[in-house]
C-alpha cells in the first residue's frame, strides 16, 4: 500500500495556489506546495475549540444563528452541531467548492458528516458575502480563514481583519453576540485592533490537540457589547 495517495486538487478562487487532498496511512490532509499541511484529520482539537470555546461564551440562546467562515474539514462545523440546539440554524461560508464536494464525497467521515445535519445551509464564496448582507443576525461568527489575521494566503481576505471588516463584523452581530477568529499564531496588533473596532476581547492560546500537544495556536473571543 503506498504512504499517500493523491485524492483530489483545487485552485483557491483569486490566486494560482493549489490545494491538494491527500489520504495518509492515517489521516486525510489538504496541504499547499511548499506550505506544508493546511490542515489533516487527526490534529483538530483547536479547531473544535473554536466552535465549543464560543458557545460556553455565549451561553444558552434561543434559536441561535451562526455564520462559519471557511469549512475545513468539517471540525469546527461539527462541534458547533454537537453544543447547539436543534432551532439553531448554522450558515457555513466556503470559497473554494471543491472543498465542499471533498467533505460530501470523500473526507466526511472523520468530522460524523456534519454537512448531512438539516440545521447546515452552505454558501459558496466569500465569507464576507453573509457578513456584509443587511439583516443578518448573527449569534455568533467564527472566522478559520487562511492562516489567520498575519498569514493570508489570499490578498482579498485582508478586508475580514481590517478596521472596516471589523466593524461590518460587529454589526452583523446581534447585541452580546460573539466574533471568533482562530489563528496559528498570536498576533498583538489584531488584539489591538479588535479592541479599537469595539469588541470586548480575550485572547486565548491553545494547542493543537486536545492532549496539549501539538503547536499552539490562538483564538481571539470578541463580544460585541
Amino acid at each position: 500500500m503506498p504512504r499517500s495517495t493523491l485524492l483530489a486538487t483545487a485552485i483557491i478562487p483569486d490566486t494560482r495556489v493549489e490545494l491538494k487532498l491527500v489520504e495518509h496511512r492515517d489521516r486525510f490532509a489538504i496541504s499547499i506546495p511548499g506550505r506544508g499541511e493546511l490542515m489533516n484529520s487527526r490534529s483538530h482539537g483547536s479547531e473544535a475549540a473554536l466552535a465549543e470555546l464560543t458557545a460556553e461564551r455565549l451561553g444558552a440562546r434561543p434559536a441561535m444563528r451562526w455564520l462559519i467562515g471557511g469549512l475545513g474539514m468539517g471540525f469546527t462545523l461539527a462541534a458547533a452541531l454537537r453544543v447547539l440546539g436543534q432551532d439553531a440554524e448554522v450558515v457555513v461560508a466556503e470559497l473554494v467548492p471543491e472543498v465542499v464536494d471533498w467533505n460530501r464525497q470523500l473526507i466526511g467521515e472523520p468530522s460524523g458528516h456534519p454537512l448531512r445535519d438539516a440545521r447546515v445551509r452552505v454558501q459558496i464564496g466569500d465569507v464576507a458575502e453573509p457578513i456584509r448582507a443587511p439583516g443578518s443576525g448573527f449569534d455568533a461568527i467564527l472566522l478559520d480563514v487562511d492562516n489567520g489575521p498575519e498569514a493570508l494566503i489570499r490578498v482579498e481576505n485582508n478586508w475580514l481583519y481590517s478596521p472596516a471588516g471589523l466593524q461590518a463584523t460587529r454589526a452583523a452581530l446581534r447585541s452580546g453576540g460573539m466574533l471568533a477568529v482562530w489563528s496559528a499564531t498570536v498576533e498583538p496588533r489584531f488584539t489591538r485592533r479588535l479592541a479599537a473596532a469595539g469588541f470586548e476581547v480575550e485572547a486565548h492560546g491553545l494547542r493543537a490537540h486536545r492532549a496539549g500537544k501539538g503547536p499552539r495556536h490562538c483564538i481571539w473571543f470578541c463580544r460585541r457589547p
